[in-house]
């Protein structure tokens, strides 16, 4: 066993002890025998205990440790403390620049166990007010993260957006040089907004093919490097996995087409339609007998089936949203004051209305509202409402769904609410049907109007506890509750695998940005585009109701709820 070795055990042996509250002296004797161990010139491995023993910094209680590590591969001491702290937390040592006693904090005061869970903590601001952390902390905690996601080769569709308009904006002047009127294009799953990019595709078709692939070692914002004799890789400065594809521009839309949908749906698609040249997309699907399926639906489902019949659904847009919902204030732990968050949409977003949805009294560590501050929080709705008219702020609440399935107000407090949308934020470590019957009991409650982030998976970092969809939709169907899309892009939760399902039902589904500031209401975006995926509509989405019909809805579901 090689000295680093030896040493980052006895460096983790020491920040877990600190982590577990042990004898300072003791933490500070580890973690000094780990640096000096580090640093030997000689290896550690080759002596006796007599010889480590006598290694200044070390002795008799270090030494055994080594003497241990050396003859069983471990530590009995530190595989205790591995055995009594969560694996999330044991790998949140590893980021740079949070140490033990930071990690005390967000374990212990603000229940995080994972690292996906503490960069949503970071998106949430809810590290700004922790104790030893403040603005600049979080940001560079949030840096280290990304950093780390990217090393995997993985980004959220949203990290992804960024480089990927930037390279296709560089390309376009570069290809206006290179080679004018040639066409540009980005295809693959980027294109068709899949949650997770690992790749994404550039098309060019030129009539200057010889041309452009002589000069694509000399576009400087990325390093292109050969994969075939018309293909190119290169890595973005982010880590972003590039491939170009240049072809003649008469085959332009069929390879545009070819490289966009995934594989089951081009080879329909091509088997009806044959072979091009294609002057656009639009007549590869005329010649196959299709109706245009828009770049999200291409996933290989149901959408050939309802091409032919000329029944796919017009799919939701931005600007059809009328509205958002679930949004949280600094009534709990968002950012900007209720007022502010109601201008916002009012005055540059120009939606009709907002609901609020602060956190519940269960979620202490989101300052949670007690009743009382539930009634104060309804008078200044009320006053606000005043002022805004026409613009409406909703009463609602982010109402926790708890252990057994129950809200965690009493039925008092919850008929006082406009709207109330249930999540689960705790005991998350639940088996199929565990999750399940607990998210039936929560939807059968008649004041629940909306189920949110229905798994509570974070992307990349967490999955969701696994449910029985069928069961749980089919219950929303039955006690008339909406299923939200969290549209954070570290949720996009309910799945678009799961909206044709729901639609098909009848449920109603509600694009939610679960922001905790202003800027957080455009991640609507990204809730429409997870949506269009899923086959949703503006009339089968509960925010792009006029501010009529919501108030409406809400209105009569109190109604049924009170018979």
């Amino acid at each position: 066993m090689e000295n680093k070795t030896i040493s980052r055990s006895l460096r983790l042996l020491s920040q877990l002890m600190e982590l577990h509250n042990e004898n300072p002296f003791k933490i500070k004797s580890v973690a000094n025998a780990a640096f000096k161990i580090d640093k030997l010139p000689f290896a550690i491995a080759d002596k006796s205990l007599d010889e480590i023993e006598k290694i200044d910094g070390l002795g008799k209680s270090i030494s055994a440790k080594v003497m241990e590590l050396l003859g069983n591969g471990s530590m009995a001491e530190l595989e205790t403390l591995l055995n009594n702290t969560p694996p999330g937390i044991v790998e949140m040592l590893g980021i740079k620049g949070i140490g033990p006693k930071k990690i005390t904090v967000i374990w212990k005061d603000l229940g995080i166990e994972n690292i996906g869970e503490l960069y949503y903590a970071c998106n949430e601001n809810r590290l700004i007010e922790a104790k030893g952390f403040g603005l600049k902390t979080q940001e560079e905690i949030k840096k280290v993260i990304e950093f780390r996601m990217a090393a995997q080769g993985k980004f959220l569709y949203a990290q992804a957006e960024a480089p990927v308009n930037k390279i296709y904006a560089d390309l376009s002047l570069w290809l206006n040089e290179v080679s004018a009127d040639s066409l540009l294009g980005i295809a693959g799953a980027y294109r068709r907004c899949v949650e997770i990019i690992e790749e994404v595709i550039f098309i060019i078709g030129t009539d200057q093919p010889l041309e452009v692939l002589e000069k694509i070692p000399v576009f400087l914002p990325l390093q292109f490097e050969v994969q075939t004799e018309d293909t190119f890789h290169a890595l973005s400065p982010e880590g972003l996995n590039i491939q170009l594809l240049i072809v003649q521009k008469d085959d332009f839309y069929f390879n545009w087409f070819k490289q966009t949908g995934n594989e089951i749906h081009v080879k329909e698609v091509l088997r009806l339609a044959g072979e091009g040249p294609f002057k656009s997309e639009l007549a590869i699907y005329q010649k196959a007998g299709l109706a245009f399926v828009e770049p999200e639906l291409r996933e290989g489902l149901d959408e050939i089936e309802l091409a032919k019949a000329n029944k796919l659904p017009e799919l939701i847009q931005y600007s059809d949203l009328r509205g958002s919902l679930h949004n949280h204030s600094t009534w709990s732990d968002g950012v900007h004051s209720l007022e502010q968050m109601a201008l916002f949409c009012k005055d540059q977003l120009n939606l009709d209305y907002l609901g609020i949805c602060d956190h519940s009294k269960s979620a202490f560590y989101a300052n949670g509202l007690q009743e009382q501050r539930v009634y104060a929080q309804h008078q200044e709705i009320d006053l606000l409402n005043q002022k805004l008219a026409p613009f409406k702020i909703f009463k609602g609440i982010e109402s926790d769904i708890l252990n057994d399935g129950s809200l965690d107000y009493s039925d008092e407090i919850l008929k006082s609410f406009d709207f109330v949308v249930a999540s689960v934020h705790s005991n998350l470590r639940m088996e199929e049907q565990k999750a399940t019957s607990r998210l039936l009991k929560a939807i059968e409650n008649p004041y629940t109007t909306i189920l949110g982030h229905p798994t509570g998976r974070l992307l990349l970092s967490r999955k969701g506890y696994p449910i029985d969809y069928k069961k749980v939709i089919d219950a929303c169907a039955a006690n008339k509750v909406v299923i939200e899309i969290n549209a954070n892009p570290l949720r996009l939760d309910l799945d678009w695998r799961w909206h044709r399902y729901a639609l098909e039902k009848g449920v109603l589904l509600s694009i939610n940005p679960d922001a905790h500031r202003t800027e957080g209401f455009y991640d609507m975006r990204f809730g429409v585009l997870i949506g269009r995926k899923g086959g949703l509509t503006k009339e089968q989405c509960l925010n792009a109701f006029s501010l009529e019909k919501i108030s409406n809805y809400f209105k009569d579901k109190k109604t049924m709820t009170a018979l």
